[in-house]
């Protein structure tokens, strides 16, 4: 076995190497064609239908499906910022001889009520050959409800941000690493069971939420557990793991399966002190909600008829392609269902905001992408209105695997990306992401001063991933929230000291906790700068608190990539400085 290596010091974590990937228009396999705007005052919308053309489903006799898997792949490997988008689903059976390899806004999920109803033998994988072993920009996909046989005994999954790995049954091992060890910066796993032992290897963090492993191999900087069977225990810094006995409240993604021939989605119920996978004794928990209860959206659809099927009481399924709102996305129904496939993605164009949640409870977010548009939008997503107040504690609103880019595909700006003020509102797995690369790029060009703001109280961060903008990339003014894992690179494009001093503090705090809050608590939370464009820029801190006590941070730290910038401290004035190239965390074990 290749020893577990730290990145090197020398380079950046994901573009210093050489060229960005191209976003390669290639045609379209299957793209759908955008579909006629069909809302009209007073005619019903459907629900159920066909999933479109960019959901490709297999069953065991269906021939070619190795071909079709490289297909796709061929298509997407290096469509960083392309505009295909597809879902791969398998009907419950059993496969063999099959390696799907994922590439870029592709999806690959099991359509059983269960993981192990839906067997590959063969594997699932992520690599990085097309980024010269490089895996740090291995974003947007996904595997889900499928068990796997690995042919090696060992799965890999290579991935970096925005790529979860759910509800996932691998009977071997799980590799986290790109073939040759390269850099990887992931990643997330859920309700999920690994046999085997896990490597993250070159992994620089990690998080792993109410699942189970065989057993875990190493760890670089910042590794995260929470209601894990078989974690590794609590050694933080040295080691690096960060392990919680329960996940204090989840409740998982939803997901489309088939009863029968039917589709259906399944509505997983909440729990607290949650630990371990919701579906290994059987039958999960949790209610179903026909297809026929959903608008099953294709591109082309506007704002007026996705708000026209809410309005009838339907939920929202966005299958696979880009969608241009002229206007917010209204859930405004207890208990409505937005569920993406295959990455769908929301562009609100002229300035508006994508989705907007009103102040009710029970409504699910889950499986899509909002990409800024060239206008400055307020907001990109707003999980409650302003001033939001109701108690959502027995029903919470969830926001799972919901991403968020400013720039990247091109020119893209907001001033806060997302809100939250919902109370209660879980926030499970998102990466909001203010591009350092790709197309529309630059100081001012994809400006966004704030990533996440939360102001609702007793909201819940698992797997929280915020990186490179132009202030705070979390500012946090509610009370009693509570973060497990939070992962941040500071911008990398800051011109000057001058561009990023905060008043009398040199550079915004990653995670920004409001002087005014009296209760706050958070667990492994690691932050990193790389100022290339200036290396003098000094951070004053990674992290900002007041100083009370209720409010208590685990497991901190802060890593100056290559010497590209320093940090002075870790959280307010405590921590030691980063120095030097060395690349080497300055850690706080417990705050105050």
């Amino acid at each position: 076995m290749t020893p577990p290596r730290t990145p090197s010091a020398s380079l950046s974590r994901r573009t210093v190497l050489g060229a960005v990937a191209a976003s390669a228009a290639l045609p379209a396999l299957g793209t759908a064609v955008a579909s006629a705007d069909t809302a009209h005052p007073h005619e019903a919308l459907a629900g159920g239908g066909d999933l479109g053309p960019n959901v490709i489903v297999f069953d065991p006799s269906t021939p070619g499906i190795q071909a079709k898997l490289d297909e796709v792949f061929k298509q997407q490997e290096s469509a960083q910022f392309g505009t295909g988008r597809y879902q791969l689903l398998f009907k419950p059976g059993s496969y063999s001889g099959l390696n799907a390899q994922i590439g870029f806004y592709t999806s690959i999920s099991g359509l059983g009520l269960s993981p192990d109803d839906t067997t590959i033998n063969g594997d699932v994988t992520v690599d990085a050959g097309w980024f010269s072993g490089n895996a740090t920009q291995n974003f947007w996909r996904s595997a889900e409800n499928l068990a796997l046989v690995p042919v090696s005994g060992t799965d890999r999954w290579a991935v970096a941000q925005a790529a979860p790995f759910r509800r996932m049954h691998v009977r071997g091992g799980l590799n986290l690493a790109p073939d040759g060890y390269g850099w990887a910066s992931g990643g997330y796993i859920a309700d999920s069971r690994i046999d085997g032992s896990v490597g993250p290897y070159s992994q620089q963090q990690w998080y792993t939420r109410d699942s189970s492993v065989g057993g875990w191999a190493n760890a670089v900087w910042n590794m995260v557990f929470s209601g894990v069977e078989g974690a590794p225990a609590q050694t933080f810094p040295n080691p690096p793991y960060t392990t919680l006995d329960t996940t204090p409240v989840s409740r998982e993604k939803p997901f489309l399966y088939l009863d029968g021939a039917d589709y259906k989605v399944f509505l997983p119920e909440k729990r607290t002190n949650a630990r371990g996978t919701t579906w290994g004794g059987g039958t999960p928990r949790g209610t179903s909600v026909p297809l026929t209860q959903f608008y099953v959206a294709k591109p082309g659809d506007s704002a007026g008829t996705l708000n026209a099927a809410l309005a009838q009481g339907l939920n929202l399924l966005l299958t696979p392609g880009i969608y241009h709102l002229d206007a917010p996305i209204q859930v405004n129904r207890a208990g409505t269902v937005v569920l993406g496939l295959g990455f769908a993605t929301l562009v609100p164009d002229g300035g508006t905001t994508a989705l907007k949640v009103a102040d009710v409870d029970g409504v699910r977010l889950a499986g899509f992408l909002v990409d800024a548009g060239a206008v400055n939008s307020p907001t990109l997503l707003e999980i409650g209105p302003q001033g939001a107040s109701a108690d959502h504690s027995g029903d919470p609103i969830t926001v799972q695997d919901v991403f968020v880019r400013i720039g990247g595909a091109g020119a893209g700006r907001a001033t806060t990306s997302m809100v939250v003020n919902a109370r209660h509102t879980i926030v499970d797995h998102t990466w909001v992401w203010r591009a350092d690369h790709g197309d529309g790029v630059g100081w001012e060009t994809n400006r966004a001063d704030y990533g996440v703001v939360v102001n609702g109280d007793d909201v819940l961060a698992t797997g929280l991933f915020v990186e490179h903008f132009n202030k705070y990339d979390v500012q946090w003014n509610g009370e009693r929230g509570r973060t497990i894992f939070f992962q941040n690179e500071k911008s990398y494009d800051a011109p000057n000291q001058a561009a990023v001093q905060n008043g009398s503090v040199k550079g915004f705090a990653a995670y920004k906790v409001a002087d005014s809050v009296a209760t706050h608590e958070g667990w492994g939370l690691g932050s990193y700068c790389y100022y290339n464009v200036d290396p003098t820029i000094r951070q004053d801190h990674g992290f900002e608190a007041p100083n009370a006590p209720g409010v208590k941070f685990h497991d901190l730290l802060v890593v100056s990539l290559g010497g590209k910038g320093q940090y002075e401290h870790v959280i307010n004035d405590i921590g030691a400085a980063t120095s030097g190239d060395t690349t080497v965390p300055s850690t706080v074990v417990s705050y105050p």
